[in-house]
């Protein structure tokens, strides 16, 4: 067991660091999806209740007045002392940054080592029979990934962004406006979340799936070992018995 925990510090989830074609544990590749996996289940409850949610919130202890008037449904119209919500999105943005870091820390071997989440899931998969897969297909997921995190962001923090884009390139974009559509952020949002969870529960990384087609269209000229059903533990300890 010490033996198992000094080679998970040393190598994490990597199969061995100084081979050409890097190989990580696809079983704790899902389990980190299912720890990450809290951050797009929280970020649709956000933009349901900022898309659908009462953009008022009514005073407590307020009594309700009949101003003896319908509205255009014949519904009686009461007077109540209400606010305007104002949303502050300081945590959700912290949120996504750091979502943010954890897909770009798995594209390499030594961001790798800064990863709270690849750390918690390489223990957590000890005695268990590792799954070897190519970490090049599921870079181009993370990449995905990264992408869908970075419109969320602006869309969070349009003045933001919108202030920095100015700044750096001496543009005048207008800061007090939303470039990205709230119905764009939700929709990455289910996706995001959508195919989290078939990697984490079923092992469908659609994100692979994507980078096979890109192999096959020649965008991608790295082919995909284990789409080619390649054992490699196999083949190692053929070798083995061919030494002896």
């Amino acid at each position: 067991m010490l033996a198992a925990i000094k080679n998970t510090f040393k190598n994490l989830w990597f199969r061995d660091l100084g081979e050409d074609s890097i190989h990580i544990n696809d079983t704790a590749v899902r389990i980190r999806a299912g720890v990450l996996l809290i951050i797009p289940i929280y970020m649709v409850f956000t933009l349901v209740n900022v898309m659908y949610g009462s953009s008022w919130d009514v005073v407590l202890n307020t009594t309700s007045v009949d101003t003896f008037e319908t509205d255009w449904d014949d519904r009686i119209v009461y007077q109540v002392e209400a606010t305007k919500r104002v949303f502050d999105y300081s945590f959700q943005t912290k949120l996504l940054v750091y979502a943010l870091i954890e897909m770009l820390l798995g594209m390499s071997v030594i961001g790798a080592r800064f990863s709270p989440t690849i750390l918690l899931a390489s223990f957590l998969v000890i005695g268990r029979e590792p799954e070897w897969k190519p970490i090049d297909p599921k870079r181009c997921a993370w990449i995905m990934g990264a992408s869908f995190i970075s419109v969320c962001i602006v869309f969070f923090n349009p003045d933001a962004v919108a202030l920095w884009i100015n700044n750096l390139l001496g543009t005048s974009i207008p800061v007090d406006e939303n470039y990205v559509p709230s119905w764009l952020v939700l929709n990455l949002v289910w996706i995001c979340l959508l195919f989290m969870w078939l990697e984490a529960v079923i092992g469908f990384c659609a994100g692979c799936k994507i980078y096979a087609g890109l192999v096959k269209l020649g965008v991608v000229n790295r082919h995909c070992d284990a789409c080619e059903n390649i054992n490699w533990d196999e083949i190692k300890r053929k070798k083995q018995q061919k030494n002896r």
